[in-house]
């Protein structure tokens, strides 16, 4: 049993291209609350003993004056600042970049500062209060080196009406444990169901109930290692590519295929929410305003 609060750690260094400004703290609630407020507010009703950002240096002084301010007088919030040439000083010479090294480089970024169990999430994702809950138990109870946890929502919760989205199709066996989870990008739903289609323009359908992956994991701080020693290999084998991303899915699945750990699905059966285009802000507003928060979340 881990004695320990956990920690939530929240990527927020995206460059959110398709969107176009800072998403992550544009102003959806009623009271201008950027998304990841609620989710804080959530964490905080969950039992979460601190949050820590991971954003670039670059967005700081937005970040700390549009959000940040109002979070630091909740509970204890730290900030890792997420570079290209981050968790490299190993390497003597680094290698060009076109693109941020992905959400398994974002994690490392924060590795001085997780020292407990711990649940990541997206910052411009809306998870909703139970899946809080049920990481929060989670990780204050079964989470151990050997055994991480994630929260799964259904595909068809996830989509944007304004476009194609990218999800972590996951597998799952008898007994509620993660066998693999695969990357799908260009997902949406068509007049007759819900296809991804691969880099060949194969389409395949999927069903409304898959369980898919938002990056809602709960993850032992021991992991950090293993996310270091595959990030070095990860660099070894891409210097050539200046666009490959190291993904948290990437880690797990190599943990799970080493029977390093089992990982226990927990679903959710909310609606998410979410800012992949900026034409999804209205219905994300929409969505806030009538859901159950107070007016002014932290007043």
């Amino acid at each position: 049993m881990n004695t320990m609060k956990p920690t939530l750690l929240i990527l927020a260094a995206g460059v959110g291209s398709r969107y176009g400004g800072l998403k992550q703290v544009d102003g959806m609630g009623p009271g201008g609350e950027a998304i990841l407020e609620y989710s804080v507010y959530d964490a905080i009703r969950a039992g979460f003993g601190k949050v820590v950002f991971v954003i670039r240096k670059e967005i700081e002084a937005e970040f700390r004056e549009r959000v940040g301010k109002r979070i630091e007088s909740q509970i204890q919030t730290e900030y890792a600042f997420q570079e290209f040439d981050t968790a490299l000083d190993w390497l003597a010479t680094k290698p060009h970049r076109e693109k941020p090294w992905g959400t398994g480089h974002a994690i490392l970024s924060a590795k001085t500062l997780l020292t407990e169990p711990f649940a990541t999430i997206n910052a411009d994702d809306f998870y909703g209060e139970q899946a809080f809950r049920t990481l929060s138990d989670f990780l204050s109870g079964d989470c151990s080196a050997s055994q991480y946890g994630m929260v799964a929502y259904q595909l068809s919760n996830t989509l944007s009406e304004n476009g194609a989205v990218s999800r972590g199709v996951c597998s799952v066996d008898e007994q509620g444990l993660l066998t693999d989870v695969v990357e799908r990008t260009k997902i949406e739903r068509r007049h007759n169901g819900i296809y991804f289609t691969d880099e060949n323009g194969e389409q395949t359908l999927l069903a409304d109930n898959t369980p898919v992956s938002m990056n809602l994991w709960g993850v032992h701080h021991s992991a950090l290692e293993e996310f270091e020693s595959q990030f070095r290999e990860f660099v070894h084998s891409n210097t050539d590519k200046p666009r490959a991303e190291f993904y948290i899915p990437t880690v797990i699945n190599n943990l799970l295929e080493a029977g390093k750990i089992r990982l226990k699905v927990m679903h959710s059966d909310s609606q998410w929410y979410g800012v992949t285009y900026p034409e999804d802000k209205e219905t994300v507003q929409k969505a806030l305003a009538a859901m159950d928060y107070p007016k002014g979340l932290w007043k």
